[in-house]
């Protein structure tokens, strides 16, 4: 099996699932739940949580911006009803979530959802949210380019790791949906 881990730069990564301590609760269970193939696929690596976010991770690790993917929580409104999904673009890109992001959710109004709201329904920290064992029933619109990514750092569900996987596998996680332009 080929893994290719080099997009955590200078991190050594191990098998994810060999150091449950660096995953988030719901991403340990949702990676124990995938085909061990699969599973196998990610590694994960010890960071500082000091420096969690994209930016200052890829500064202080030598990982290359253009592969790392950025997981944001929306929240899509329609009357009373509130609707929520996650996306995952490249951290270079900015999700749509006005257009392409609104119309899927079919909702007339649609923001990144309030900080301690997306923590608290994913069950992960903030700066470590990733697309790795959301809430059942979301939906995980996974930019192209993200999907034919030969490898992309995400984050862990909590701030002191990341995880490095295939591209192609984000885009089979539990609810994922390939999204054309996603990420502009």
């Amino acid at each position: 099996m080929v893994t290719d881990w080099s997009v955590l730069g200078t991190l050594q990564a191990v098998p994810a699932l060999d150091r449950p301590d660096l995953l988030g609760a719901p991403v340990a269970a949702a990676l124990k739940a995938l085909d061990p193939a699969d599973a196998a696929l990610v590694g994960a690596a010890e960071i500082d949580p000091d420096l969690a976010d994209t930016a200052q991770f890829c500064a202080a690790y030598s990982s290359p911006l253009d592969r790392s993917a950025n997981c944001v929580v929306v929240a899509g409104r329609r009357g009373g009803d509130t609707r929520y999904a996650a996306c995952l673009v490249l951290a270079t890109t900015r999700a749509d979530v006005n257009g392409l992001v609104r119309r899927r959710l079919d909702a007339r109004k649609a923001s990144f959802a309030p900080m301690d709201d997306a923590v608290e329904r994913t069950g992960m920290a903030y700066g470590g949210i990733t697309a790795i064992g959301l809430p059942d029933g979301w939906p995980l619109l996974v930019d192209s380019a993200v999907a034919v990514a030969p490898a992309v750092v995400i984050g862990s569900g909590i701030r002191g790791s990341k995880l490095a996987l295939p591209g192609e596998l984000a885009a089979r996680l539990p609810g994922a949906e390939v999204v054309e332009g996603l990420g502009r």
